[in-house]
């Protein structure tokens, strides 16, 4: 029985298009193995800090020697990358915020790129500690980014790629729901994006 750990970062609720990808990839996924267990991990209800002083230097202190506000301060990166730890794939909302993602997504990335928990330095460079896992991004944005010079101003996919694989994760399928904010896409737009699904 697989696990799933579904990242939500649209503060839209029912209404928000990357929700509604993901929950059919999610559909795709249980529909392969019906027993798979799904956490959800909603970024706008439970937003992680900014990082502050507290917890860089929490991350950067010796387990053994973290004091109570060490704990504190570190706790919503361990109990976040826990759950990674856990999970054997990963369904990541990432809707398209003004060419990039939304800040709590990103938030939730500098809690769970810690040195020498989720990645580690070694002579020939880093390397990602969370290996064995499957994401699937669901990306979605107003305009088109797949295709023609649109293309330059998408910093949604590449980053989320290279941020993911620093951690390990290499094994990414990013599905694209793109043209909500045109009206010769909008209509159709969703429907698209889950007919491509592959799994």
């Amino acid at each position: 029985m697989s696990k799933i750990l579904n990242i939500i970062s649209s503060p839209r609720g029912e209404a928000s298009n990357s929700i509604k990808l993901s929950n059919a990839i999610i559909e795709e996924l249980r529909a392969k193995d019906p027993g798979a267990a799904v956490q959800l991990r909603d970024l706008t209800s439970g937003p992680f800090p900014h990082l502050e002083e507290a917890h860089l230097n929490a991350f950067f202190t010796p387990a053994e020697n973290h004091t109570d506000a060490n704990k504190e301060a570190i706790r919503h990166s361990n109990e976040a990358i826990q759950e990674i730890m856990d999970a054997d794939v990963l369904v990541i909302g990432a809707p398209m915020y003004n060419f990039s993602i939304p800040s709590v997504l990103k938030s939730y990335f500098d809690h769970i790129a810690r040195a020498g928990i989720t990645f580690k330095y070694t002579a020939e460079g880093p390397v990602g500690l969370l290996t064995g896992k499957k994401a699937y991004i669901a990306v979605t944005t107003g305009g088109i980014y797949s295709s023609g010079d649109a293309v330059a101003y998408d910093f949604v996919t590449p980053y989320v790629k290279t941020i993911l694989g620093f951690i390990g994760i290499t094994d990414v399928t990013i599905v694209r729901a793109e043209g909500f904010a045109m009206a010769e896409f909008q209509e159709t737009a969703l429907d698209k994006a889950i007919d491509s699904i592959v799994l």
